[in-house]
This record gives C-alpha cells, structure tokens and sequence, in this order.
C-alpha cells in the first residue's frame, strides 16, 4: 500500500508542478511588452535598420505633426515595414482655442484621418490614435471633438485610438484626474485604445532601452495598450529624477548613436509589436 500511495503523491505534486509553470508561462505571455519610438521627424532611410535592432514599432503621422507645416513621413509606409517595424498611426487633433468658436470638425477631421490612413496604404481594421496634447480633466467641446472624431473613424472601417497624458493631476475641487483616465471613463462604450504618456520618474525608468520593457499597465493606467515613457526633450517639471539618463542636451537618444543625427525620440512600450495593427 505505501509504495502506491507514494507513486501517487508523486503523481500529484507532478502535475501540480506542470499546471503551475503552465500558469507562469502564461502570465509572461500576457506581460510580453516592445519598444518602439515615435518622433515628429522621419529619420531617414539611412537609420532605419539601425533603430529596428532596438525597436520593435515606430510611430507615423499621417498629418502635419504638432507645429509642423509638413509631414516627412507621408509615403514611407513601404520602406518602414520593410525594415521591419510595426506602427502607431497618429493623426494631429486640434487644441481647445480652436474648438471654441466653430462647429465641431470631429466628425470632419476623423474623415481626413481615415483617408490619410487609406491614401498612405494602411489596411482598414488598423487603429488611428488621435493626438491630445492637452491634459487634465478634457472639457465638453474637448470631448465631443475627441467621441466624434472616433465615431467616425470607425464608420470607415478603422479603429480608433487616442494619445493622451496619463498623468494624474490635482482638480480644483479635490482627488485627482488624468486625461486617459476622464476620456476611459466617459467614453460611453466606445471601443477607444490608449497609448498614455507618463514620463513622471516613477513610475517611468527614464530614457533607458531594456530587453525587458516595462508593460503598459505599469504606467499608472491599467487600460492602456501603449506607454510613452520618455519625451525628447526631458521634461524637467515632470521627469527630474531620471534627468541622468537623458543626454546632456536633454533629449534621450539611441543608444550608440552620434547625437550629431540629431535622432532623439521619444520612447514608448506596447502590448504588441505592431500597437496599430497595421502591418499588411
């Protein structure tokens, strides 16, 4: 009797011992996460195999980015998913100022974005994220340009996403609120995919290229699919504590590159190694 009850146990704590490490590889599936970078310059043909041996997406703009009165990207799409890359389309949104004293062009500019997005080769189904520079808790013309825009966006057959600060800040009235999280909880079930900034130094590593990046739930706003933690140049307000990982210039560069490139960018971590779904 004893010899079969130990064969048993053994039998036990084995397929105890597969469920659990089962149970572990599943949980690092989960928590796979990918560099990519996103600047408002291209950065030439020249650079693109050496930035894809640390970067697994870059972002591309599909209008003129922020301050901008051209797009270097527009026709790259080939040349940078030869190299390898996945993407992050954006598409540049408009600022309060120019949302006070006219119709809402929402519907309008999610339009334009999607036959950016048509015109430059993107498949239908990839997500489009529409740029907010602007943070805090979003006002009522702020959120029916951003829900109108998505909506619309959608009816041409692509996903809609939104860049936004996913750093809480203090209100007025008491607690705190982000811009990912106001639009999050008010999005009235629409099906919106959040790459969030947050360069605060935690829960940001600082300009740093880590063969393990840190997963997007780790930047404060657990329904965010991208993270954006580190801005070119370093936001001393904000990002003070990781100041020595940036260069001396204040950008974050490469690693190994000559700054004389000027290639600095911003660097950002996703869920997926093509965070738009956009590759054909």
């Amino acid at each position: 009797m004893k010899k079969p009850l130990a064969a048993l146990l053994l039998m036990v704590v084995f397929v105890l011992l597969i469920s659990a490490r089962a149970v572990l590889l599943q949980r690092s599936r989960q928590a796979t996460a990918y560099l990519g970078f996103d600047r408002n310059d291209y950065p030439g043909d020249a650079n693109l195999a050496a930035l894809h041996k640390t970067f697994a997406f870059t972002g591309y703009w599909l209008n003129n980015p922020p301050g901008a009165k051209a797009n270097s990207w527009h026709g790259k799409r080939e040349r940078v998913q030869r190299a390898g890359f996945g993407f992050l389309l954006l598409y540049n949104g408009r600022p309060y100022a120019r949302l006070k004293s006219a119709p809402n062009p929402g519907a309008a500019d999610g339009v334009a974005a999607a036959s950016a997005a048509r015109a430059e080769g993107f498949r239908k189904g990839s997500v489009i994220f529409l740029d907010q520079e602007e943070g805090g808790r979003m006002l009522s013309e702020q959120k029916q340009y951003v829900f109108a825009w998505a909506d619309a966006v959608r009816r041409a057959g692509y996903r809609a996403g939104v860049y936004c600060s996913g750093i809480e800040i203090p209100e007025q009235a008491g607690g705190f609120i982000s811009t990912g999280r106001d639009l999050h909880d008010s999005a009235g079930g629409r099906d919106l995919i959040f790459w969030v900034a947050n360069d605060a130094c935690p829960p940001s590593p600082g300009c740093v290229f880590p063969k393990v990046p840190p997963h997007p739930e780790q930047s404060g706003a657990p329904f965010a699919e991208v993270w954006q933690f580190a801005q070119s140049p370093l936001r001393p307000q904000i990002a003070a504590a990781c100041a020595r990982s940036y260069a001396p210039d204040g950008n974050c560069y490469l690693p190994g590159a000559d700054a004389g490139r000027t290639l600095h960018l911003d660097v950002n971590a996703a869920s997926s190694a093509d965070p738009s779904h956009a590759r054909q």
